[in-house]
């Protein structure tokens, strides 16, 4: 592998085509694509401050470096991409990759980021500013994620996400097939339209969660004194080990919990209109 090190670019597309390349200390000034259509780049305390640095790239890690601002829309377009020890201040990281990996890594701000990815997992990442993170991507695994931003993982498919804490409005909306474990998920409008999604150990807030939902489970989750008006019109077998404050109009399935404050089922329940609602001391008398 060919090594530059301790040396800056600046322009358009100073390096471009590279292959076998290792940057050391190496800082990419104003300009654009300085590494578009490389392989197997490995960057080590880089500094990227020009636009579309890697953008049709293959076989990359990126470690112990910083996308300032004028770093934005700075990977699209690449397969098995690995970003480890690294701050990102730049928006629109990361589109239309297959194969990302990230760990430890800080994107303070991550609007539009990640979208039309596959096979992705993300560990100890800190996410701020993040609206629309994630959206219309596939086969994804998240531990540890820390969450600010709305709209979050829209239209996902095949998601598994464990220990994090998500701040985050009409997160999951219209996803298919996502678990989430032992996590903390703060946001009005959780999952609406989605299906199979899975909440395990989970503490949920915010009002009119999980409404239009498919094939809902539920599994010793916590629901939060804000989160009212909840499962209008959803499918859902719910074990919940808190009180709720309302339910509206849920569509079929089972809810037990501790208490309901209000249970509403008018004229507008869609049939069949026969979802079992208990409280766990009337189950088991």
């Amino acid at each position: 592998m060919n090594i530059v090190e301790n040396k800056s670019f600046e322009g358009e597309r100073p390096l471009f085509a590279s292959n076998n390349l290792k940057l050391q200390n190496v800082k990419i000034y104003t300009g654009e694509s300085a590494l578009k259509e490389s392989s197997n780049i490995h960057a080590v305390n880089c500094v990227f401050m020009g636009k579309y640095p890697f953008w049709h790239n293959s076989h990359s890690v990126i470690d112990d470096s910083l996308f300032t601002e004028g770093g934005r829309a700075a990977i699209w377009y690449c397969d098995d991409l690995r970003m480890v020890n690294t701050r990102v201040e730049a928006p629109k990281m990361f589109r239309e990759i297959d194969g990302l990996y990230v760990e430890n890594v800080k994107l303070t701000d991550a609007q539009e980021c990640t979208w039309w990815c596959r096979n992705i997992e993300f560990k100890d990442v800190e996410v701020q500013n993040g609206d629309y993170i994630f959206k219309n991507c596939e086969n994804i695994k998240v531990d540890n994620l820390t969450l600010q931003g709305n709209y979050s993982f829209q239209y996902t498919k095949n998601v598994e996400i464990r220990n994090s804490n998500l701040k985050t409005k009409d997160a999951f909306w219209n996803t298919e097939n996502v678990t989430v474990y032992d996590s903390v998920i703060e946001g009005e409008y959780l999952g609406w339209h989605s299906k199979n999604l899975r909440l395990v150990n989970c503490v949920i807030s915010g009002t009119q969660p999980l409404c239009y939902a498919q094939n809902l489970i539920m599994e010793n989750c916590i629901m939060k004194d804000d989160a009212d008006l909840a499962f209008e019109y959803s499918t859902l077998k719910a074990e919940i080990n808190s009180p709720i404050v309302s339910v509206k109009n849920p569509r079929s399935g089972e809810i037990i919990a501790e208490s309901i404050g209000e249970i509403i089922i008018d004229e507008n329940c869609k049939k069949p209109g026969d979802c079992l609602i208990q409280v766990k001391n009337e189950v088991n008398a």
